[in-house]
């Protein structure tokens, strides 16, 4: 597999990449200087322009993960995924509770604004709005690294009453799984009026979740049964398997998140990055034709019109969160906000430490200590003033070639 260094013009241009032996060469002479590590790319001081050739990016949207590939008519420039994050309910939730407890302080009146706040026509929740965008980024950021001239998104729609009951047909679809049912009763007649866990029957039953909310689960009825008090609590936050009842979990179907996803947005994405589309059917056929592996840079490449081109080695693609706002404290008393900067160094940037690349794993000790997480995996405190930062945490990282 190929290894390609990205070059830009003087202006910030991309070009055609070349190779790491020319790369080192052109940065050794004089007539370019490093901008990035990862993706090593490098900025060319003496040319505003040069000569650049077609290509073709793919894009494997998905919910989780995206696929990527960026090809030229005699090799892939560029590929790999972006893992998406999945916590974003998560932190809204903890956004929530800090609102909440700055309600009960005692500073500074702030007048409500909770009637300012009105959706749009188009209007997403905020995990799908941060998928969405993150879409859009790592698009933004490709075209930064190679001169792409075409944009390739392929897109789906699923038929989610079919992905539960492929029997399914005529009526059926306006029959939902509880006609003629409340959740309770519905539950109580499926599982038998008894704790699915302990079996006791007599006792007051709870409706508990199959794989809890906190670990991605939903509210669906497909993901809800009964237990006792005693199993529930004794339960927690561990799923029906981890719990020693697997032949429950195998009960609870896939969660339909993602193709919710994909139903929602796949043309929001078409109409707002302005590309051509293909759908999944064309790519699985064409991807079975060449005889690659399921993968989703794999799917990129065929969405990209790859055939027989020279592959280069994939980069996985992370999205760190650095916390960039400084701390606002408003104090009874003050007309206006005091205002505390935040530290130099954040959670996830990377920086050099006795000649070795480190991420940053936290700060403590108002500032001057740092703990950092080595190559090999170990943890290491040191003073921040022995540190040199490389390059912040923000944004999307691309990490060494797996």
């Amino acid at each position: 597999m190929l290894i390609k260094v990205y070059v830009q013009s003087a202006q910030g241009n991309p070009l055609d990449p070349t190779t790491p032996a020319r790369g080192r060469l052109l940065v050794k002479k004089g007539g370019a200087k490093v901008v990035a590590r990862l993706p090593f790319s490098i900025r060319l001081r003496d040319r505003e322009m040069g000569y650049t050739t077609q290509v073709t990016l793919g894009v494997d949207s998905g919910y989780s993960k995206v696929g990527f590939s960026a090809v030229a008519e005699k090799e892939e420039l560029l590929t790999g995924e972006l893992v998406l994050r999945n916590d974003m309910s998560k932190k809204l939730e903890q956004r929530r509770n800090y609102r909440r407890n700055r309600r009960s302080r005692n500073t500074r009146y702030r007048a409500p604004r909770f009637d300012n706040r009105k959706r749009e026509q188009g209007w997403l929740a905020p995990s799908l709005r941060h998928k969405k965008q993150a879409h859009i980024t790592l698009i933004d950021t490709i075209k930064t690294l190679v001169p792409v001239s075409r944009t390739e998104l392929e897109v789906a729609t699923f038929d989610t009453q079919l992905l539960q009951n492929p029997e399914i047909s005529g009526v059926e679809y306006q029959q939902g799984t509880l006609q003629g049912y409340h959740i309770r009763e519905y539950l109580l007649e499926k599982w038998g009026r008894k704790c699915v866990y302990c079996g006791k029957t007599g006792v007051p039953l709870q409706v508990e979740h199959i794989i809890p909310r906190s670990r991605g689960g939903s509210d669906r009825v497909l993901n809800l049964t009964l237990s006792c008090e005693r199993c529930n609590q004794h339960k927690g936050d561990r799923t029906a398997t981890e719990f020693g009842h697997p032949e429950i979990h195998r009960q609870a179907k896939a969660s339909l998140k993602s193709a919710a996803f994909m139903n929602l947005v796949r043309w929001q994405l078409v109409d707002q990055l302005e590309c051509n589309h293909t759908y999944g059917y064309l790519t699985k056929q064409r991807r079975l034709e060449v005889g690659l592996a399921k993968s989703h840079p794999n799917d990129a490449f065929i969405i990209a019109g790859g055939r027989q081109q020279t592959r280069c080695r994939p980069f996985m693609v992370m999205q760190p969160r650095r916390n960039n706002r400084s701390i606002q404290m408003n104090r009874k008393g003050y007309g206006r906000s005091i205002r505390t900067q935040r530290y130099a160094l954040q959670p996830h940037d990377l920086i050099s430490y006795e000649g070795q690349r480190c991420q940053v794993k936290g700060i403590f000790n108002r500032g001057r200590w740092v703990r950092l997480k080595t190559p090999t995996g170990a943890t290491v405190n040191t003073q921040v003033k022995h540190v040199k930062l490389v390059r912040y945490g923000s944004g999307l990282q691309f990490n060494c070639p797996y």
